[in-house]
């Protein structure tokens, strides 16, 4: 029952983007199109499992195993390059059109903190290797959640006549911030899921 708590609190009451606000620029960056942002998310959930495995291990077996915990963060963002590199190799031969289509974002996947702050969360909270696979497969589907209804959302937008003062980065902005009060309402859910299954 904790596995089914920690997948819908990541994808709907946490939402890595919209309540942790992690990954904001992949966010506003890639959602022009629902097309590329279903391909942006496909890439980061691969990324996001792959490097939080990976991440845990490497915490578990050699940086606790040699007290150099203080070296995490430098670690963490070299696995994470190496797997971007690798996927964005991949990409390259399997998919030719989204690698064109996703351009500059494909890279950004290094430096994109929601990567990095799930592989740092799972281990402040202490979870099992299982758990923390659940918790990040469910935060690449949130993630990818936000980003294809939030793409969806400015491909209406462009079909709506919108007031000068508020066009461009300003009614994105705005559409963002409405989005991610309507995932707020989600809050009550986890707690009320806590009470159903343990009472």
């Amino acid at each position: 029952m904790e596995f089914l708590l920690i997948f819908i609190s990541a994808i709907f009451v946490n939402n890595i983007v919209l309540s942790q606000f992690l990954g904001i620029c992949p966010f506003l960056g890639v959602s022009k199109k629902v097309s590329t942002s279903l391909g942006m998310s496909a890439a980061v959930a691969f990324v996001l499992t792959l490097a939080t495995i990976v991440t845990y291990i490497l915490q578990k077996s050699v940086l606790e195993a040699f007290h150099l915990e203080y070296l995490q963060t430098i670690a963490f963002i070299l696995v994470i390059a190496s797997l971007v590199q690798m996927v964005e190799i991949v990409m390259k031969k399997v998919s030719p059109a989204l690698y064109q289509a996703l351009g500059i974002f494909l890279p950004l996947i290094t430096t994109n903190c929601a990567v990095l702050g799930v592989a740092i969360l799972v281990i402040q909270k202490d979870y099992t290797l299982l758990e923390s696979v659940v918790y990040a497969l469910s935060s690449a589907i949130g993630f990818g959640l936000s980003l294809t209804v939030f793409a969806g959302l400015r491909e209406q937008l462009e079909m709506v006549n919108v007031p000068n003062g508020v066009k461009g980065t300003a009614i994105v902005l705005i559409t963002a911030g409405l989005l991610s009060l309507a995932f707020m309402g989600f809050s009550g859910v986890d707690g009320g899921l806590r009470a159903l299954f343990i009472n």
